[in-house]
């Protein structure tokens, strides 16, 4: 069963920096594309970036150009770095698989505030 562990999360103020991991475990790496999801307080969860096998990158507009996905099959981790974050990045961010699956981590929380 696939499993995801996010971690790297916390408090930062508004044009700070933040670096998120994802390490994944129960399916072969190299065979899917993966995705950093956020949720915000009484929002739907939305997806923000993907990664393809080939490596080409995707990102919601609120995100370009401030967000750089990653990912590194050896340790079969995904990577989320984060600059110039805004208070509306404020969420619990998630990775899972592009197109997810039903196995949700427990996330880690991004909070953007002076």
């Amino acid at each position: 069963q696939v499993q995801f562990v996010e971690s790297g999360g916390g408090l930062v103020q508004p044009g700070g920096s933040l670096n998120l991991s994802c390490t994944v475990s129960g399916i072969i790496f190299n065979t899917r594309a993966y995705g950093w999801y956020r949720q915000a307080p009484g929002k739907h969860r939305q997806l923000v970036a993907t990664i393809q096998q080939q490596g080409i990158t995707i990102y919601a507009n609120s995100v370009k150009g401030r967000f750089t996905i990653s990912s590194d099959s050896d340790k079969a981790a995904v990577y989320l770095q984060m600059i110039s974050l805004r208070p509306e990045d404020t969420a619990v961010y998630y990775c899972n698989t592009n197109g997810p699956t039903d196995n949700w981590g427990q996330g880690t929380q991004v909070t953007v505030s002076s």
